[in-house]
């Protein structure tokens, strides 16, 4: 029964989107769902129990929340913090004004979705203030066609902006908790062109490679190769380098037709570590 309440409480979510087949997490096993409505119930269910979770433990990845809710937030955010400060992509400003950030943050935290500033998930990690996920995604100069990876899903929220950007969006998340409630999540909300794994994201996605764009929304010291690597050429990848106690670098990367990634810097950041396996 409880499961029969989360999966109603999803097609409450997003102005009634209805019934969105469930994202896939992928880790040494994957799901398949199937469509339809007992599809999405059965999928839930699966993406729990392939992290070894049950529905119980996250009861805030299917939030019972509406696009509706605070669009002259949104609006407003648009406007003040992201137009304000040079970001002009159209593209970018209306998926900015589309999502719904606040379902993507902690309940506690919800009035502070749409303020300008950085906000915690859980887990030691954060979801980006609104400025710095619309500069990221213009940075990537991405189109409908396009296929991108992102490493760090945290609870989702940059990848939905980039689902209503372009054809597919792959992410990686390394805390396994995050990218099981982000999957459920993005599946309540209806984004059905995201596809979640559990995994070391600087390692990438080889089997979904070769990628028109990669974002990176977590510092490293360096460029991991096997990203590199898995961009397409004439592709970009935006990127904080940095130490993770300093100020880092929020890099846009090209990769030209010889394969070299041609960095520019743009603003200075502070995210939290990208962090691997053992």
């Amino acid at each position: 029964m409880r499961a029969a309440r989360l999966f109603l409480n999803c097609l409450r979510s997003e102005g009634g989107r209805g019934a969105a087949p469930a994202q896939r997490v992928e880790s040494l096993a994957s799901v398949r769902t199937p469509m339809g409505l007992f599809g999405l119930l059965l999928g839930l269910i699966g993406v729990c129990l392939l992290s070894g979770g049950t529905l119980s433990q996250a009861p805030d990845a299917c939030p019972s929340c509406s696009a509706g809710d605070y669009r002259q937030e949104r609006e407003r955010m648009v406007a003040t913090q992201i137009r304000a400060r040079g970001v002009t992509d159209p593209e970018v400003l209306q998926a900015m004004s589309r999502i719904p950030r606040h379902c993507f943050v902690p309940p506690r935290v919800r009035g502070e979705a749409y303020e300008d500033h950085p906000l915690p998930i859980g887990q030691g990690q954060t979801i980006s203030q609104p400025y710095i996920v619309a500069l990221m995604t213009e940075s990537l100069n991405v189109g409908p066609g396009d296929r991108v990876l992102e490493v760090g899903t945290g609870s989702g929220y940059q990848a939905a902006v980039l689902s209503v950007l372009v054809s597919e969006v792959f992410t990686v998340e390394i805390e396994a908790d995050l990218a099981r409630q982000a999957a459920m999540r993005l599946a309540c909300l209806g984004y059905r062109n995201v596809h979640v794994r559990h995994g070391d994201g600087r390692f990438g996605w080889e089997e979904r490679a070769p990628f028109d764009a990669i974002i990176v929304t977590a510092a490293a010291p360096t460029i991991p190769p096997a990203l590199g690597r898995q961009l397409k050429a004439g592709g970009r990848m935006c990127i904080p380098l940095g130490e993770a106690d300093e100020i880092q670098n929020l890099t846009v990367l090209e990769k030209d037709p010889a394969g070299r990634l041609v960095a520019k810097k743009r603003v200075p950041v502070r995210f939290v570590p990208l962090r691997g396996g053992p």
